[in-house]
């Protein structure tokens, strides 16, 4: 099942976050994480009227997703930056495109035009899953990060979410 977050599953998304921080390259964070930063991250993402949804099983979060802004500033209103993350238990079971096709309409539904994916290179899964969903590659950055004492690459990623689509009268 997946649903909206509440503020009782931030443990579970601290701890899914945190296990990413410190095992994977798809957070180039080093630091794990309080479930005070967590709940100022639901917060804020509450605030803006952005969507943290969770994927659950028995009553365990399994993985989550959200998106924000792609960038703070107005001409980017209309793209969105996500992450999606799944328990590394439950990987490889198709929870990644499940969370990601509802967080996709989400998108939609709030008028959204882009969706941004930045993910590093050498994970091959996550680029086959948004190519699998429709995503393109728009951007390749060598080196632009470090972690486990090893140069990162950025692919850059985006989905059109209403292909045509006018730009608003504003």
């Amino acid at each position: 099942m997946i649903r909206d977050a509440t503020e009782k599953d931030l443990p579970a998304i601290r701890d899914i976050y945190n296990d990413a921080v410190r095992n994977t390259t798809a957070i180039w964070n080093e630091q794990p994480v309080d479930l005070a930063n967590r709940l100022a991250w639901f917060n804020a993402r509450q605030a803006q009227g952005y969507p943290i949804l969770v994927a659950v099983e028995n009553d365990e979060v399994t993985g989550y997703s959200s998106f924000g802004d792609w960038r703070p500033f107005e001409g980017f209103r209309y793209s969105v930056e996500h992450s999606v993350y799944v328990r590394n238990d439950q990987r490889g079971k198709g929870l990644g495109p499940r969370l990601m096709e509802v967080l996709i309409q989400r998108a939609r539904s709030a008028g959204k035009y882009v969706m941004v994916a930045a993910i590093e290179s050498g994970n091959q899964a996550s680029i086959r899953l948004h190519e699998r969903l429709g995503f393109v590659t728009t951007g390749q950055m060598p080196q632009v990060g470090i972690k486990f004492g090893r140069w990162l690459d950025l692919t850059f990623m985006q989905l059109a979410l209403n292909p045509g689509a006018e730009p608003p009268k504003e």
